[in-house]
């Protein structure tokens, strides 16, 4: 025991401290390091290294215009080793301003450290990028993850990229934004790959709409909401339902990694008007609906959202002696209608057309008035049809 206690020293405690500075030094210039934010200063983060040393970071480099930090104290973070200056151990998340010096954007070059430069102007080809005091070419095909019909909307924009090519000491430099921005979707990816999951309701924004759907953003990878997912009713005009930066709920109904794409449904939040169709729609029960949707064997008609049942074109009344369905309704028309039957499973509804409540008042009044004369023996045979019915 005491010789254990002896070996706790002044001079082994040195030692210690010498080993520790000793594999604080091994790391390399450009080396990446992931570590944890220990604490949060004025105008420093501190990341946690081996032992008890820590690494130095810009506080500016992770906050915003308004001065508002991304991360907070105990958060994960990625963060290459610049150089040692007066025993601090200083680190960047990317190179910018008055670090970007020629030495500094070769060794960023050689470890594939992000790089801060101003898109100053288009040119031939692609734009003129400023990285310090030295200048870079970025081709159209490396600016944002896809080609932007406005090519000069990056133009003035600070961005972050990546050196592909340092040549001639710094006088051919070539970069790609694209690179950055495709290694933060793949983070994104792998992220929610342990988070999302099929039949999960998630919360997203409208990105952007096309006649087949709707691109969602979740948490940066967007999804795809198709038009037939949209509502139970059909949708006619998709911009008519739906607008740009619109914040919606749907549940997730397909997810293939592979090809990155997430398939959304706002449909199947809402209930299925089928489950009940039988007992709400008995036969030979009469509805009100509206046509739809016009085809060569019949017409469409909507009894309520999500809920369409056929008036074939046999059951169809109309002027036209061939019997064309959109000669004898039109989309849009309100028709009284008489359940046939009803087939929830196979979610069908068959329809005939049949009088409105209106002309089924008119003619029981009819028959009353024919039927209740003064003398009674008075024989109408139109009355006597209709009492048959």
């Amino acid at each position: 025991m005491e010789q254990r206690d002896s070996e706790k020293t002044p001079s082994s405690f040195a030692s210690l401290f010498e080993n520790s500075l000793s594999k604080m030094e091994s790391l390399q210039p450009g080396q990446l390091v992931e570590t944890t934010i220990v604490s949060i200063s004025k105008d420093c983060i501190f990341l946690q290294l081996s032992g008890k040393s820590e690494g130095i970071l810009e506080r500016a480099e992770l906050a915003d215009q308004d001065g508002n930090l991304s991360v907070k104290e105990g958060d994960p973070i990625k963060a290459f080793f610049l150089h040692s200056k007066n025993g601090e151990m200083i680190f960047t998340t990317r190179i910018s301003g008055d670090k970007a010096g020629s030495a500094v954007l070769e060794n960023a070059y050689k470890n594939k450290i992000p790089v801060d430069g101003l898109v100053e102007k288009e040119i031939k080809g692609g734009y003129e990028v400023k990285i310090g005091e030295s200048r870079a070419f970025c081709p159209f095909s490396q600016m944002g993850l896809r080609r932007t019909e406005d090519s000069s909307a990056c133009v003035g924009k600070r961005l972050t990229f990546r050196i592909q090519e340092y040549k001639e000491g710094g006088r051919n430099i070539l970069v790609s934004n694209r690179a950055i921005l495709e290694e933060s979707h793949q983070e994104q990816v792998e992220a929610l790959k342990k988070t999302l999951k099929e039949n999960m309701v998630i919360k997203g924004s409208i990105k952007s709409i096309q006649d087949f759907g709707a691109f969602v953003d979740i948490d940066g990878v967007q999804a795809l909401l198709p038009v037939s997912e949209i509502s139970r009713e059909r949708v006619g005009d998709i911009h008519a339902v739906l607008s740009v930066g619109q914040e919606i709920e749907a549940s997730i109904i397909k997810i293939d990694w592979n090809t990155e794409r997430i398939t959304l449904s706002m449909k199947s939040l809402l209930s299925d008007p089928w489950e009940q169709a039988r007992e709400k729609y008995p036969k030979d029960s009469k509805h009100s609906g509206k046509v739809v949707r016009v085809t060569d064997f019949g017409a469409f008609v909507s009894l309520e959202p999500g809920l369409d049942g056929l008036l074939h074109i046999s059951e169809l009344r109309g002027e036209d002696k061939w019997g064309n369905p959109k000669v004898a309704v039109k989309m849009g028309q309100t028709l009284s209608v008489q359940i046939i039957d009803v087939d929830a499973a196979k979610k069908r509804i068959s329809l005939k057309q049949a009088s409105s409540a209106e002309e089924d008042e008119t003619s029981k009044k009819y028959l009353n008035d024919s039927l209740d004369g003064a003398s009674g023996e008075t024989y109408n045979p139109f009355a006597a049809l209709l009492k048959k019915k």
